[in-house]
């Protein structure tokens, strides 16, 4: 890992407003990784960590999954929720997945969506009639966004650039009338749809290659 990526600082959740109160020249981590342990989120240090290094991508590592703790965390802007049962491999890619600005979803979230048969009325998703009406590409864009894979990975598998993508995203969020992947991933599971089944390597995100630490450049990473 000390390849990829390189600690600046190393702080407590309880010195948070330490790190908001650093001077203005001192350089922004690229990655915020805050340790959450097993607390109730702070939402008030996260969104003045958000609010200081708007430019920096921050990530959520928490003891255990925590379904209203990971929603909260991705609506105050966070890019990643890692539970700490991750392997060190795992953890190394899904970093870097959030470095490149992808929102990376914990596995633990597919289980959560088979026991809650009733999410999208707890999250006030709405589900006109005619939400359902998606092209067959617009459903299997779905069902890749029901396993969190990122828009590169989707591209890959899909054999589509990357911007057609985005495009077929953005058109299953509008038909569905929901704000976010995460909404859609749950407004799917809601529906009995499932996840493409894909094989991939052992303990790594859907899709996710891993290229020699040699060919990526160093990334500062805050550490809290």
């Amino acid at each position: 890992m000390d390849r990829e990526f390189r600690v600046t600082q190393y702080a407590t959740i309880a010195s948070a407003l330490e790190m908001v109160e650093m001077p203005e020249e001192d350089a922004a981590p690229a990655l915020l990784l805050i340790d959450n342990g097993m607390d109730e989120l702070d939402e008030d240090i996260l969104s003045l960590l958000k609010k200081r290094f708007s430019c920096s991508y921050l990530v959520l590592l928490s003891d255990r999954f925590d379904f209203q703790v990971m929603l909260k965390a991705f609506q105050l802007g966070a890019l990643g929720y890692i539970v700490k049962e991750i392997s060190c491999d795992r953890l190394v890619a899904t970093l870097r997945l959030v470095a490149m600005g992808e929102r990376v979803l914990p596995p633990q979230l597919a289980d959560e969506l088979q026991s809650r048969p009733s999410l999208a009325d707890a999250l006030e998703v709405e589900r006109p009639v005619d939400a359902a009406c998606l092209s067959d590409r617009e459903l299997e864009i779905l069902r890749w966004l029901i396993m969190g894979c990122p828009n590169k990975v989707i591209s890959k598998r899909m054999e589509i650039s990357e911007a057609t993508v985005k495009v077929h995203v953005k058109a299953v969020l509008r038909k569905l009338r929901v704000k976010n992947r995460t909404q859609a991933a749950i407004w799917a599971a809601n529906h009995g749809m499932r996840g493409r089944v894909t094989e991939v390597e052992p303990d790594l995100p859907v899709g996710m290659h891993v290229p020699p630490a040699a060919q990526l450049a160093p990334m500062e990473l805050a550490a809290r």
